[in-house]
């Protein structure tokens, strides 16, 4: 693998399987990543053989960390509960021991959004920010990550959390409610103002990031977020769920 590498990181999604040698000094990958489409059938062992296939590509041995960033919450040693956006065969499955048997090596799963969290926090847009670090993804749901003086609160799912009398906070307030219903961006900033705001309350953060792909155009509405806690956008973007499982395996 390649020198300046010190973990590997895989971020398994619905459409595509992509990993990528990482160097942890500077939190970027230490060369091109592959990326690989996901299976149509997207099965446990099907996904499994995908991430084989990187990690030969690359000739990680085992021994180097080895991190899988994964679209469900993730509780080693207990199987999957839930799954949304993969084969439901991954119900039931403890995935840990899967991905160990099937690649020959020793690997350590974290959820998506935890990955992409502890990622800003360590190299992004949290960097250096001392208390607590809320990191949200604002996409076809709202992914989010807990990091507490660095260290992670894994699987908070925030976006679940009932907004008043709209239901799931998701369902009001990400970017996919935002474009079906063709809201303005001071609308949908005045949604975002809600969910913050109940986030502010429950957890008095010391700082939000927010990404997605929709924080390219952060400009857009930040200005429309009317909350006390400092609101950045994320740095390392599509990097973000490599780097951050490489990072969090290499914490073992």
């Amino acid at each position: 693998m390649i020198e300046t590498a010190q973990a590997f990181g895989i971020d398994i999604g619905g459409s595509g399987i992509k990993g990528a040698p990482v160097d942890l000094k500077e939190g970027k990958f230490a060369c091109e990543r592959l990326r690989i489409p996901t299976p149509e059938e997207s099965t446990p062992i099907a996904v499994a053989g995908i991430v084989k296939q990187i990690l030969d590509h690359y000739e990680v041995e085992d021994g180097t960390p080895i991190g899988i960033a994964f679209p469900a919450p993730i509780k080693p040693g207990r199987p999957l509960d839930f799954m949304a956006n993969l084969d439901q065969s991954w119900v039931g499955v403890d995935i840990n021991e899967l991905m160990c048997e099937q690649t020959g090596r020793t690997v350590h799963v974290v959820n998506d959004a935890d990955a992409a969290g502890l990622a800003e926090a360590q190299y992004g847009a949290a960097k250096g920010v001392d208390g607590l670090v809320i990191a949200t993804t604002l996409g076809t749901g709202i992914g989010t990550a807990l990091i507490m003086n660095g260290v992670l609160v894994p699987n908070t799912e925030l976006g679940h959390l009932l907004l008043d009398d709209k239901g799931d906070s998701e369902k009001y307030t990400a970017d996919s409610v935002r474009t079906a219903k063709e809201l303005t961006w001071k609308k949908w900033g005045k949604r975002l103002t809600k969910y913050y705001r109940m986030l502010e309350h429950y957890f008095s953060p010391d700082i939000f990031v927010v990404g997605g792909g929709v924080s390219k155009k952060h400009e857009k509405f930040f200005p429309y977020i009317d909350i006390k806690t400092p609101i950045v956008p994320a740095q390392l973007l599509n990097d973000a769920g490599i780097v951050g499982a490489g990072y969090y395996a290499s914490t073992f």
